[in-house]
């Protein structure tokens, strides 16, 4: 059971960075109809992006003990 967690942080993180890095890169290339938030807040897109970061880097770790 916690290596399936510890997966499913995985997951979670990759698609939370993809989302919120979406968002960025489209944003700042000016096609704001692709970005999935239209770019509401550069300061939220990284503040998350970085969370994302952690919680992959957490996840990963706790993978990495269990095996």
């Amino acid at each position: 059971m916690p290596k399936i967690l510890c997966l499913t942080g995985l997951v979670v993180s990759g698609l939370i960075a993809l989302l919120f890095l979406m968002d960025l890169g489209f944003g700042m290339l000016g096609i704001v109809n692709l970005a999935p938030f239209k770019m509401i807040s550069p300061l939220m897109d990284g503040v998350m992006l970085v969370s994302s970061v952690v919680l992959g880097v957490l996840s990963w770790t706790s993978l990495r003990e269990l095996k």
